[in-house]
């Protein structure tokens, strides 16, 4: 397993999206939004093909998103998903200001692997709300 600070190519990233059971994005999307990344981890076999994924999108002072947290369903419970989310904490760690907002959406138990990094729930506070574009 070879881990690198770099998002996956846009054929990659929509492929790991679909295999991996998160929302399909078109390679036109995937083209302008991975250049914006503010951070991306990609773990890979020795062959270089990946095996898990997973970005930072946002300003890099005050609003961060944890997004497409994916590994493939044959490399799935083997603690591929904890890595990348360490690799995008340590990031978060030594680059972001103190304050910053981080957040995430989690799909299905998803959300276990992310508390043991720190999310919750932030309801009844504040209620996560989304909008797909036309």
């Amino acid at each position: 397993m070879i881990v690198v600070h770099q998002i996956p190519t846009v054929q990659e990233y929509c492929q790991m999206r679909a295999v991996a059971g998160l929302s399909p994005k078109s390679e036109n999307a995937a083209a302008r939004g991975l250049p914006n990344s503010l951070f991306g981890v990609s773990v890979r076999d020795p062959y270089g093909n990946l095996l898990a994924m997973g970005r930072l999108v946002g300003d890099g002072g005050c609003f961060v998103q944890v997004c497409d947290i994916a590994v493939h369903p044959d490399h799935q419970g083997k603690g591929l998903g904890h890595r990348v989310m360490q690799e995008l904490m340590d990031y978060i760690d030594q680059n972001l200001p103190t304050g910053a907002f981080i957040n995430l959406f989690a799909d299905g138990t998803a959300n276990e692997l992310y508390k043991k990094f720190g999310f919750h729930e932030t309801a009844p506070k504040s209620v996560g709300m989304a909008k797909y574009a036309q």
